[in-house]
């Protein structure tokens, strides 16, 4: 009898993690974006591959996983940097002074939305809203939240990741 497919293409230690989030739900699929989390944790991103891998250990389509994946602005499915830097476009960042805001870290680092530096440091991705309209205008990098921010602060908050 052969192992499983999926065995071929995520770690051990990505599947165990999985299968410790499946224990605590009602079916394999609601572990769906915890499992998306895991693998982008241990790869950096999730690729096709990957995502059909845990698709067939959670038991469900990749189409269906994708559509997750896709919805998330938190999963990658395409490479990125070291640092993401995500910018709120929201109503109430964009009215706060959020489009200038993105027009000074494009400046700063050299790429536009959707790109990653040459050094592989930073990818810049629009986000559609970070849940904070109260600190507008607001980045998030990597994990961390920062507003208000005003354009003269885009060196230092992204300096604090180098």
């Amino acid at each position: 009898m052969s192992e499983p497919a999926f065995i071929d293409v995520l770690s051990q230690a990505e599947i165990d993690a999985i299968e410790i989030e499946v224990a605590h739900l009602p079916d394999r699929p609601s572990a769906a974006i915890d499992a998306l989390l895991i693998v982008q944790k241990h790869r950096g991103w999730v690729s096709d591959e990957s995502l059909a891998a845990i698709a067939r250990l959670l038991g469900m389509s990749a189409a269906d996983l994708d559509s997750i994946a896709t919805f998330y602005n938190l999963i990658y499915r395409k490479p990125v940097g070291r640092h993401v830097v995500m910018v709120c476009d929201s109503v109430s960042c964009y009215v706060m002074g959020g489009e200038s805001l993105m027009m000074r870290i494009r400046r700063h680092l050299g790429i536009e939305p959707g790109e990653t530096t040459e050094d592989g440091r930073y990818t810049l991705l629009p986000c559609v809203c970070l849940g904070a309209c109260d600190r507008a205008p607001v980045i998030m990098v990597d994990d961390q939240l920062a507003g208000p921010l005003a354009e003269s602060d885009v060196e230092d908050v992204l300096g604090a990741f180098e």
